[in-house]
């Protein structure tokens, strides 16, 4: 059986990867993941004594770590989803963010060169670094458009910079050493097991709670919304046959404004459990001061990956928010448990 290298995969993104690949066959997965505050392995514990699957814990910047997992375990390919991804994080302490997604990223592509040269050319030819990006890297588009895999880098935050210096450097090993890479840049993930810090899990917490639900500015900002487990699949069809040294950019199709989401999230709340004082939830929306360098719109254009990859996503906006609000009404004792971490919802990112 091949084996996978998922790096954060105890993240977001990276435990919806781990569950689908195991529930898909056909490989086995090796989790590393430094379990930083929005890593959690109760998301894998129905998977922790599957007989295809091993949890390393360890950071990407471990050098030494990093090293021995590569020789004991001999992936076939490293999907790298490790990296600090909240914006408002960035903005209160951009360091870490450099220190994750840039010094970490390079550390890991310097481990893989090194196992990758000393594969046997078959296993060279086999081999294969995938890059799990962003597309706030592109910046911040008008009111027509959508970011392409030609689109400039222009990125506004903290977060977007150290993301785009991550995939230049991913770039950078393919054309001077001749790693084996792909690199994916998604618009906005929402789904199951998501930490409550961004937006959509954030207003299901406080909704179902009845207390205020802060939006930036005006509410305007757009972005492109796309399911996880759809966004999984794209990355598992660009591991098995997307092209070496190219980009795929994964979207939704599904562009909605801020304010959008928060009303489809109070209705759906509203019919599935009624405030009891008999409220409803759009009342609960509070205009707030905006964030620094809100980015006002992305949007996605994913005709490459459909053309000639052949992915589509199965999940509209509709069903997915829906499935997502159901998985969070099942899963309280879940967020609970997040939250009695250091994060209490509170307001991050003011500068």
């Amino acid at each position: 059986m091949k084996t996978l290298l998922v790096t954060g995969g105890a993240g977001f993104i990276g435990s919806n990867f781990v569950l689908d690949v195991l529930e898909l066959g056909g490989y086995r997965v090796v989790n590393l993941d430094a379990l930083t505050y929005a890593g959690n392995l109760e998301t894998l514990a129905g998977v922790a004594d599957h007989p295809a699957y091993r949890f390393e814990h360890g950071d990407i910047g471990d050098r030494e770590r990093v090293q021995a997992i590569l020789a004991e375990h001999q992936p076939v390919a490293i999907v790298n989803f490790a990296a600090e991804s909240h914006v408002d994080r960035s903005i209160d302490g951009p360091a870490a963010f450099v220190q994750t997604n840039v010094v970490g990223t390079l550390t890991l592509l310097e481990c893989a060169l090194a196992h990758w040269r000393g594969l046997a050319i078959d296993g060279q030819d086999a081999f294969r670094f995938l890059h799990v990006s962003t597309d706030e890297v592109y910046g911040s588009l008008g009111p027509v458009g959508r970011f392409s895999e030609e689109s400039p880098y222009q990125p506004n935050s903290p977060y977007s910079a150290s993301k785009a210096a991550s995939d230049h450097l991913v770039r950078a090993f393919h054309h001077t050493y001749g790693l084996p890479v792909l690199t994916t840049n998604c618009s906005n993930n929402y789904g199951p097991c998501q930490f409550p810090e961004k937006l959509i899990p954030l207003v299901i917490q406080k909704a179902l709670a009845g207390e205020d639900l802060p939006v930036y500015g005006d509410g305007r900002n757009v972005r492109d919304w796309l399911y996880v487990r759809d966004h999984c699949r794209a990355i598992l069809r660009v591991l098995e046959i997307g092209r070496v040294g190219e980009v795929y950019n994964v979207g939704g199709d599904a562009e909605r404004e801020n304010i959008q989401v928060v009303k489809s999230l109070c209705a759906l709340l509203d019919e599935r459990k009624p405030l009891a004082d008999g409220r409803r939830r759009e009342s609960l929306i509070r205009f707030v001061k905006d964030r620094p360098g809100h980015d006002r719109r992305y949007a996605i254009d994913a005709s490459k990956i459909k053309r000639e990859l052949g992915w589509r996503q199965s999940e509209s906006f509709e069903s997915g928010l829906a499935r997502t609000v159901d998985w969070y009404l099942a899963h309280q004792p879940w967020v609970q448990r997040v939250l009695d971490g250091s994060y209490r919802m509170q307001r991050l990112g003011e500068g």
